[in-house]
């Protein structure tokens, strides 16, 4: 599966560590920046990714910044973007499980070990569609 990811300069850290994560989990990266802990504007670097998503690109993405709440907000701008800021294994799951979400936001605060614990269990994590489907059904419905 093909990843885009992005990241403000407070998330540059955590951005390499969740490369490290999803290459060593057999996936491939795009990276969408930024490079540097040169001050960005996050909603730029929430475009680009997904915009990825969106248009098929990048079957999923993954954003960081210092709560993951903007760049969340941001990308749930965009047709077709389902971004979940998930905090707990559970969230992820959920995100995926019931919501189809197609962005994992992330917040650069946490450790890596609860990183990687939800970014592993949002990569493996399947919709199971169903009753959900009607659901995610009714939330692109409303994209107009």
């Amino acid at each position: 599966m093909r990843i885009a990811i992005g990241c403000d300069h407070r998330g540059l850290d955590i951005k390499q560590f969740v490369i490290s994560l999803v290459s060593d989990s057999g996936h491939s990266v795009e990276d969408f920046g930024c490079y540097t802990t040169d001050p960005v504007d996050y909603p730029e670097i929430a475009r680009k990714v997904a915009l990825a998503v969106a248009g098929g690109d990048c079957a999923q993405g993954i954003l960081i910044c210092n709560t993951g709440i903007g760049m969340s907000i941001a990308a749930n701008k965009f047709k077709g973007i389902r971004a979940a800021l998930c905090c707990s294994v559970f969230d992820a799951c959920r995100a995926r499980q019931h919501n189809d979400a197609n962005i994992l936001c992330l917040s650069a605060e946490r450790d890596r070990e609860s990183i990687s614990e939800i970014v592993n269990t949002y990569l493996t994590s399947e919709f199971q569609g169903g009753r959900h489907l009607l659901r995610v059904n009714k939330i692109i419905a409303m994209e107009g």
